[in-house]
């Protein structure tokens, strides 16, 4: 009878410890899906961070490269309109991430800069001018268009729309961070380099 006993109380011990390792493997094997998952959804919510904005502007143009032709053959002038609509984001292939699944942490160590990702170009022509034997020629339309469009793309920087995509990135961070936070994981984002400025308006959120 002290025997069976014995046998029956090991066999119970067993059965706890195996039990315990199970449910301890099958936690981590939950553990590792969560963070899996979380991150794709966090992948998935940087996919809309882009800002866009209009310009236009008036851009004159004149051939200075041809300075003895056109004092023989006529200079070529034009006065171009120029609208765009720029599109300024993030390239999401260097957001980096990784888990930490003991602690149940998202750790975010890289958020990229803001930068162009489109500009899209209409050009109307006004007060076009060419010389009496000095057309404009295909090689100097596309040679306007190519100056035309890098002249608002030089604008883009001096424009809000970098400031904005910045306050959009610092309300995706905040929305990682709930995220996360639905299923009792942290998001941890201090290895990102913020001004204290922008660090301020986190905290108080």
């Amino acid at each position: 009878m002290e025997l069976l006993f014995i046998g029956l109380a090991a066999g119970a011990i067993a059965a706890y410890f195996i039990f315990t390792a199970f449910n301890k493997d099958r936690s981590k094997v939950k553990t590792k899906e969560q963070s899996v998952v979380l991150m794709e959804k966090i992948r998935s919510v940087c996919k809309f961070i882009t800002v866009e904005g209009d310009f236009s502007e008036i851009y004159h143009y004149e051939n200075l490269k041809e300075k003895y032709i056109s004092l023989i053959f006529g200079k070529k002038k034009a006065i171009i309109l120029i609208n765009a609509k720029a599109h300024v984001g993030f390239d999401l292939s260097k957001i980096k991430m990784e888990s930490d699944n003991e602690k149940k942490q998202i750790i975010l160590t890289n958020f990229p800069e803001p930068e162009l990702l489109t500009i899209e170009t209409d050009f109307k022509y006004y007060d076009k001018r060419e010389g009496w034997a000095n057309p404009f020629t295909t090689s100097d339309l596309t040679e306007i268009n190519r100056d035309a469009k890098k002249h608002i793309v030089d604008k883009i920087p001096e424009s809000p729309l970098f400031e904005q995509a910045k306050k959009e990135a610092l309300n995706t961070v905040l929305l990682m961070e709930n995220i996360v936070q639905t299923i009792g994981w942290k998001l941890d984002y201090s290895a990102l380099i913020l001004d204290e400025a922008e660090q301020k308006k986190i905290e108080k959120k």
